[in-house]
């Protein structure tokens, strides 16, 4: 029988906040294990938690980033259970009234196996906002808990069951992600644990609505760790349907090195977790108002980002998706292009030399030394015919290393190029009386033969020559 999967994805996402979310801890990540506690982080008796304003803005953030509604009245609730990494045994997060419900994320393109993507809206159930517990390491034998990161401000973004495969569950990721370091909630740094996500997938006969047994995977730690779990929890869940054998409802932990699942615990039910509204936090409301004031802090979208660079600066689909993917080159590029006269030079410069530079010297945009202003200045200046585009990465060179403006690195160079007919027409004349064989292997049909006297054009004249005119002289005198 054939099956369809059926995968919904539940995301957690750290705030990028200063302090915790109920307590003036810092929010940071390296420092020694268990420097940044206090006693509400680490469920002293008594402790009272304040809520993070500037988290819960967030939360709203990313609710109407994601086409959520906005609730007007939501409250904090406990949420029961017993794990090492929660000291109070129980952890403050939202059950009945979130902040947000009812959103969407628009999917196309291209999957991570390369598929095509249908385009199509994925729902997503609700968003709210709870505090992070401590994080585990394991030892061999003995574990270690770090309570720096209990009590960090963490969103939970529960998707619809709508993903139908590993490319629609890796391609929903990489909006989301988008998405959230956009709009200034998180970096989403996954290596740093800032992103995490769970896989609910059951199967069903193609055809059928019923959903089939939900089995729940945890512990992925990166996209490409989500796109293999699911394609092996789909490749085993089929197994055991074929072999006629009945699947339980449970939790599996992913090892992604053996690149395989295994049994956790059976799955929980909401009752399991005791939820009830925390008596130590008040409700929280918001008027319409407040939400239209968080509104108009919203960015430009990734989505309307790269339409407005294909139109605008008559990039590519593809230029648009290299730059945009990239959270802080993306207003770099948007700066430089403006100032250019031709965008599309800036962004081909940007894409295959200033990313390329960025990423073997292992420094952000905000680190390189050429602004936006001057890369725009270089296209400029080749477009412009005064060096040519082999000058043009040597004066880029020049530029990465000293952040100097390229017409200042052309002039102490001696770099500009000869762009007048007349001298340009003298030194062709010379290389075709300096080489007759060439000349006149050229005019016999051999197209190779022009290359070579391009060469001599440019060794008379020190290489200044531009190039396109000496080609197109050439032509001429030769015919």
């Amino acid at each position: 029988m054939k099956y369809e999967a059926v995968i919904g994805l539940e995301v957690h996402v750290q705030v990028r906040t200063r302090s915790k979310m109920f307590c003036s801890c810092a929010n940071v990540y390296g420092a020694e294990p268990n420097t940044l506690v206090c006693p509400v982080c680490l469920g002293y008796p008594g402790a009272l938690p304040v809520p993070n304003h500037e988290a819960i803005r967030a939360a709203v953030r990313a609710g109407l980033l994601t086409g959520c509604s906005i609730a007007k009245y939501s409250k904090f609730d406990r949420k029961s259970y017993f794990y090492p990494d929660l000291a109070k045994d129980y952890q403050i997060s939202q059950f009945d009234l979130p902040f947000c419900v009812k959103g969407k994320l628009h999917l196309s393109g291209t999957g991570f196996s390369g598929a095509e993507i249908p385009p199509h809206e994925v729902g997503i159930t609700r968003i709210h906002l709870e505090e992070d517990p401590a994080k585990l390491t394991h030892f061999g034998a003995i574990s270690g808990a770090d309570f720096n990161r209990s009590g960090v401000p963490l969103l939970e973004i529960v998707g619809e069951p709508d993903l139908r495969s590993a490319d629609e569950a890796y391609a929903y990721l990489t909006k989301l992600k988008e998405i959230m370091r956009y709009g200034g909630i998180s970096d989403c740094d996954m290596e740093k644990g800032q992103m995490r996500c769970d896989v609910n997938i059951s199967l069903r006969p193609v055809g059928t609505e019923k959903f089939g047994t939900r089995v729940e995977l945890k512990n992925l730690n990166s996209f490409r760790a989500v796109h293999r779990a699911i394609e092996y929890e789909i490749d085993r869940q089929t197994e055991e349907l074929n072999a006629g054998r009945e699947l339980h409802q449970e939790t599996r932990g992913w090892d992604d090195e053996a690149g395989e699942s295994t049994v956790l615990r059976s799955k929980e039910s909401a009752h399991d977790y005791r939820y009830f509204p925390d008596p130590d936090l008040l409700p929280v409301t918001l008027s319409d108002e407040e939400i239209e004031e968080i509104r108009k802090t919203l960015p430009e979208m990734p989505d309307a980002m790269r339409e407005r660079f294909q139109k605008e600066y008559q990039l590519t689909a593809y230029d648009a998706d290299v730059i945009v993917a990239d959270r802080d080159i993306a207003p770099w590029f948007d700066k430089a292009a403006a100032k250019a006269k031709n965008p599309k030079l800036v962004a081909n410069w940007l894409i295959s030399e200033l990313m390329r530079e960025l990423a073997n010297a292992k420094i952000t945009i905000d680190e390189c030394k050429i602004t936006p202003e001057n890369l725009a200045a270089l296209t400029d200046i080749i477009g412009g015919g005064t060096i040519s585009g082999k000058q043009g990465k040597e004066v880029f060179a020049e530029m990465f290393a000293s952040g100097e403006a390229p017409a200042k690195i052309v002039e102490a160079k001696g770099m500009s190029q000869v762009s007048d007919s007349g001298a340009i027409a003298g030194f062709v004349a010379e290389a075709i009386a300096a080489n007759p064989k060439p000349a006149e292997e050229f005019k016999a049909g051999n197209g190779k033969a022009l290359q070579f006297l391009v060469g001599q054009v440019m060794k008379i004249s020190r290489g200044k020559a531009n190039p396109q005119m000496a080609v197109a002289e050439l032509k001429k005198q030769l015919q």
